[in-house]
């Protein structure tokens, strides 16, 4: 009897330590996607080819300066736009949780010749090799003419798919304010793993 008592005592002292384990994972896992990571679900079209519409993709909420090129989600709940007199004015925004790349942070001038498609950040030509559906031809009218000065606290973002993108062109949208910022995507789930550039 001894031999069996042995093993059903070994059986669940397994069974303990493998339940406490489970335990400790999934709470480290759930403090993960609380504090550090989130999971968030892409709707449009605006990020074309890099993102697609139904994308699933991971977020640090962990999120510092935001730099050019990043992949942000923002919520567009505040925006900063320029009044006639070129005052910084912040106003109520669209409210939405949207998803584009930092195009330029604040101090930065930003340029956009809308005729030749092209964007210049204090006076460089950017280098936009995710553009693969067209250039920046659409002038939505946010801002009386570039260049313009990106104020301190914000960030000028656009969507890769500049013909269907609502962005920073759009005085909807207008400039973001850095505390926005809901966090930098960092890896695509879904429709396969990858870290979009």
């Amino acid at each position: 009897m001894s031999g069996k008592t042995g093993i059903c005592r070994k059986l669940l002292n397994f069974a303990a330590e493998f339940a406490e384990m489970l335990f400790i994972t999934l709470f480290m896992v759930l403090l993960l996607f609380t504090y550090v990571l989130g999971i968030a679900v892409v709707r449009g079209e605006s990020m074309m080819n890099t993102l697609s519409d139904g994308d699933k993709v991971i977020v640090s909420l962990v999120y510092n300066e935001p730099e050019q090129g990043d992949i942000v989600i923002l919520n567009s709940d505040r925006r900063v736009t320029f009044g006639e007199d070129g005052a910084v004015r912040e106003e109520e925004g669209t409210g939405q949780c949207i998803v584009k790349r930092v195009i330029a942070v604040e101090g930065q001038e930003l340029n956009i010749d809308f005729a030749a498609g092209v964007v210049y950040v204090d006076g460089e030509r950017l280098h936009e090799p995710y553009l693969e559906l067209g250039l920046t031809h659409l002038d939505e009218g946010g801002f009386g003419g570039y260049p313009i000065v990106i104020p301190e606290d914000c960030v000028f973002v656009m969507g890769d798919n500049r013909d269907l993108s609502k962005d920073s062109r759009s005085g909807d949208i207008g400039l973001v304010p850095e505390d926005c910022i809901v966090g930098k995507v960092i890896l695509r789930l879904s429709p396969g793993l990858d870290v979009p550039q």
